[in-house]
């Protein structure tokens, strides 16, 4: 029987890796596309292609999703019988400051991989997966968002995700190409970017605990959101793609928390108490108390985490919960809601990461 092949766009952020390590272990052959950078940006795959029972079937290319004939070139020789796109310009306070990259990557690049499958005539042959996100839903209208819930984007990200939405819709329902959507809803990892709130928390309060730095600057603590384990959501991103039926879905844990409580659990597990004083633009969080035992580098009154305006959005999603009773019923997916499992290991990975990068020098 021969290995599947599938592409994956984007197989250098979080959710790529994970998803290759998936397919890998599936007995899959696997390419992935990454932009040409004069740094290196591979580390989170780098564990993947430097094991050598992979050599015959992990492969990288160089390519951008703004180029057109790289990507229809791409899939004609590598003839995928998957293809995951997880390329994106994924930073939504970023995509105020270059809004029209941001949709030339975001929803031109789905619409530039449609037109390879159909152009190549691949149609009966691959099947597409879209990557979703729940910044769609926006402006809240519904208590959860569910795959029936009004789309209101608040973002030139969300709006161009929403772009790539439908035109993956519509490319099924037009040419029948087996395309579908995953809505998901935050996911975290060790492997998340630096620059998003829950792995800039997570490393700043390791940080700060090891006497690094003094003081964490946040947007808006009252930002709730719906937070699952990335790995669990890449497994989904495979299940998706192997109905009968392509269709779309929403994957999300069903419970919400906000940021000012993801600060909370990341400071109680390194033994450190916080009580928030003052309001608004100034509310911050001092540090009532310490556990001695966890060897921490912090006074108690010391101020540890701050407001900014800096990190507030010009339109900011404030309330975000998951509805995925379609996922679990047809799919046969349980999602894992234990958050404070997820905080355990990045909070964890985290300190290793720091301590080391400390030895080295």
């Amino acid at each position: 029987m021969k290995k599947k092949i599938a592409f994956i766009t984007g197989i250098t952020g979080q959710d790529g890796s994970y998803l290759a390590e998936l397919l890998l272990d599936k007995n899959y052959i696997v390419h992935g596309m990454k932009r040409k950078s004069s740094s290196f940006n591979t580390q989170r795959i780098d564990h993947i292609y430097e094991n050598k029972k992979y050599k015959n079937r992990f492969f990288l290319h160089y390519g951008d999703m703004s180029d057109s004939l790289r990507v229809l070139n791409l899939i004609n020789s590598i003839k995928p019988h998957e293809i995951y796109n997880l390329a994106a310009q994924s930073h939504v306070a970023t995509s105020f400051e270059i809004p029209e990259y941001t949709s030339d990557v975001n929803a031109l690049g789905a619409l530039r991989i449609l037109e390879a499958i159909r152009r190549l005539k691949l149609i009966k042959k691959t099947r597409f997966y879209q990557a979703s996100s729940s910044e769609l839903f926006g402006e809240i209208q519904h208590k959860s968002q569910s795959e029936k819930t009004p789309f209101y984007p608040l973002s030139p990200y969300a709006v161009s995700k929403l772009y790539a939405y439908w035109i993956t819709k519509n490319y099924r329902e037009s040419f029948n190409i087996f395309a579908c959507n995953g809505i998901l809803f935050n996911h975290e990892s060790p492997r998340r970017g630096e620059t998003f709130v829950t792995r800039k928390i997570t490393l700043a309060i390791n940080k700060i605990a090891l006497g690094l730095e003094k003081c964490l600057y946040l947007g808006n603590l009252y930002s709730l959101r719906d937070w699952g384990h990335a790995r669990d959501y890449a497994l989904m991103q495979w299940k998706i793609l192997q109905q009968n039926k392509a269709e779309d879905f929403v994957v999300a844990t069903g419970k919400q928390y906000s940021v000012k409580y993801f600060v909370e659990r990341c400071c109680k597990f390194l033994g450190i108490k916080i009580k928030w004083i003052g309001k608004g633009i100034k509310e911050r969080a001092v540090v009532v108390e310490i556990d001695n035992t966890k060897k921490v580098k912090v006074r108690k009154n010391s101020t540890i985490v701050r407001v900014s305006e800096q990190y507030f959005r010009p339109l900011d999603v404030r309330n975000l919960i998951g509805n995925s009773k379609k996922a679990q019923r047809k799919l046969g997916w349980k999602p894992n809601k234990n958050l404070g499992n997820l905080i355990k290991e990045m909070m964890i990975s985290d300190r290793k990461e720091i301590l080391n990068s400390i030895k080295k020098y």
